[in-house]
């Protein structure tokens, strides 16, 4: 037999682990709130919830991922912004439910870490937990040998958020008459990049540093566009609006998303034209051939968040979004639902 085996020799480099997370100890660090009990390195996460603060709370959950965003970063070698994503798929969806996201996990996981594009990951994800006011309690990064490729990443999310009982948002007090209004999107996001890839690169034949006619930036760069976080602005609007409903468009799109907040006697009648449509989906369906409907059924079309209000409060409330620095539609109104008639009707 030959000598002594070690981990390091099978691919997992525990010293390496350690050097990676004194590199991104610090920036963890500025994300805590003041909730956030003992430092970072324990086995878990500590956060002391104020019940001064909370009469009957609820703690809303949410946990996924960027998808083959992490594809795109790759061909780029760009890292740094993947992370934002990773918290706004995240806490966009804790948020939908009328909650404040309170804290935030992550999930690396490689065949074997490389330090600096951990680092980047990382960075990412503190700009992201920044931007939607919420702690990065901890994380695990995990080396896996022989089950990931080379350069071949996994990210997860998890995040945890707080809401009143009786300031739920479940969908149960919307009703006829309605109106919609939509929150402008900063590009693709995070869903419907398998298909984005499938039209740019192997349809197109493109590099993803090349220029596309339409688009302002290289394909790459468009595609990597962060996920928009709508946390402080929503959670400004909870505050002081009385919100029926809110829509978080994601994988599915239009037609997935807005069912899920819908009562079954309602449907929601949503305008075409109310809302500029981004060059990246113009481009996609011109150049992939793609039909309107599996473009609504894909993409966010350029609409990443949706708020359901009654008719009268609706002017205020794209008054103080615009104010909140987001760019707002009126897209659309809540109908009864004619018998055997779609929940979404796209007009």
């Amino acid at each position: 037999m030959g000598g002594d085996i070690s981990y390091k020799d099978s691919g997992v480099d525990i010293d390496k682990g350690n050097r990676f997370v004194d590199v991104i100890k610090p920036l963890v660090k500025t994300t805590f709130r003041k909730e956030v009990m003992g430092g970072i390195g324990a086995f878990g996460g500590l956060f002391h919830l104020d019940k001064v603060k909370y009469k009957d709370p609820i703690l809303v959950a949410s946990t996924d991922g960027v998808g083959t965003k992490l594809n795109v970063a790759r061909m780029m070698n760009r890292y740094n912004t993947i992370g934002i994503d990773l918290v706004a798929m995240s806490v966009n969806d804790v948020l939908v439910q009328g909650a404040e996201p309170l804290f935030f996990l992550d999930y690396i996981a490689s065949g074997s870490i490389d330090i600096e594009v951990g680092r980047q990951l990382i960075e990412g994800v503190v700009k992201g937990c920044k931007d939607a006011g919420c702690a990065l309690l901890g994380g695990e990064t995990a080396e896996m040998p022989g089950f990931y490729g080379k350069g071949d990443y996994e990210l997860v999310g998890f995040c945890v958020g707080i809401v009143e009982a009786d300031r739920l948002i479940d969908g149960s007090r919307v009703g006829i008459g309605d109106k919609i209004i939509g929150l402008a999107s900063s590009g693709i996001h995070s869903n419907g990049l398998s298909l984005a890839r499938k039209v740019f690169f192997d349809r197109c034949g493109l590099q993803a540093k090349d220029p596309v006619e339409g688009l302002l930036l290289p394909v790459g760069e468009e595609l990597l566009t962060p996920t928009r976080i709508y946390v402080k602005s929503v959670l400004n609007l909870l505050k002081n609006f009385n919100l029926k409903g809110l829509v978080h468009i994601t994988g599915g799109g239009f037609y997935d998303n807005i069912p899920r907040i819908l009562p079954e006697r309602c449907s929601a009648l949503i305008h075409r034209g109310s809302w500029p449509e981004l060059p990246v989906f113009q481009t996609i369906r011109k150049q992939g051939g793609v039909d309107d409907a599996e473009m609504f059924r894909v993409f966010n079309m350029g609409i990443g968040m949706m708020i359901i209000a009654d008719s009268e409060t609706t002017p205020e409330l794209i008054e103080r979004l615009g104010a909140l620095g987001e760019k707002a539609y009126l897209i659309g109104s809540i109908e009864k639902r004619r018998q055997d008639a779609p929940s979404v009707i796209i007009a």
